[in-house]
């Protein structure tokens, strides 16, 4: 779950609707900025769209952490649970797609290799032996292109976080810590000329982006509930949070003005 805390109320969003906008966002990726023309495949948009499949579950009964009185997010989720949930998202995308698969497993461990637990030790070790599966089943990867993609799932993943833990109109240096000084724009991705990526909301609705990397301005639909902390202590999380409204907030991704000069 991605949790935004207001004064009253929290702000709620799924992961895996959270990923359905990285995913859109890469649909509409320009062309030019692919590593090479081939590399547009259906396998890396659907790793993106679904690289938050495991949480999918979970969320439809988010969890309570007793003591930050407050739900958990996919940030401070206990590390045992989240390798189960992790894994079973990793499988499901696997089913359909190996190369999906690969990628997703490659984004879940990235997250757990500095951890020290038994349980995060234990998810690196088997996500590296079946990346190692993987890869020998699909002798063509190119090393080069492979990390391009994986690249391409950090930045969309990023894009997305970023309009789901920024309240709207937020300046940049004034929002979430993880993207005060910018979107991290991965190495891998040669074609852009930056290190960060600049958003600026230009009103409630409408985002700009430095160094544009989409076709055409994207309208996209952030899906929320918002519960108030008035609810959950007299109803209860779980009853508050089932019975609050599905929100459909409706944003616009737009070049930046001042790339156009």
């Amino acid at each position: 779950m991605i949790v935004r805390e207001r004064e009253n109320e929290f702000v709620l969003i799924k992961q895996h609707d959270h990923a359905q906008i990285s995913g859109e966002i890469v649909k509409n990726w320009r062309n030019d900025l692919w590593k090479d023309a081939t590399c547009r495949c259906k396998s890396v948009e659907y790793a993106i769209y679904n690289h938050d499949l495991g949480w999918k579950p979970v969320d439809e009964q988010p969890f309570w952490n007793d003591q930050k009185q407050k739900p958990y997010s996919f940030i401070d989720f206990p590390t045992p649970l989240k390798t189960v949930f992790y894994k079973h998202g990793i499988d499901e995308v696997m089913k359909h797609d190996s190369y999906a698969g690969l990628l997703c497993s490659r984004h879940y461990m990235n997250f757990l290799l500095q951890e020290t637990s038994r349980e995060a030790r234990a998810f690196v070790d088997q996500e590296t032996e079946r990346q190692q599966q993987i890869a020998a089943s699909l002798s063509d990867i190119d090393k080069a292109v492979f990390d391009s993609h994986y690249a391409l799932l950090q930045l969309c993943d990023s894009l997305s976080l970023y309009l789901c833990l920024n309240e709207p109109g937020v300046l940049m240096k004034d929002g979430h810590p993880f993207f005060r000084d910018g979107v991290p724009i991965p190495s891998a991705l040669e074609e852009f000329h930056d290190t960060k990526m600049e958003l600026t909301w230009k009103d409630q609705r409408t985002i700009a982006i430095h160094e544009f990397p989409l076709e055409n301005p994207l309208p996209i639909t952030l899906k929320q509930k918002i519960v108030t902390k008035e609810d959950i202590s007299t109803k209860g999380f779980i009853p508050s949070y089932e019975a609050a409204p599905l929100q459909k907030i409706d944003l616009l991704l737009v070049e930046d003005e001042t790339d156009k000069r």
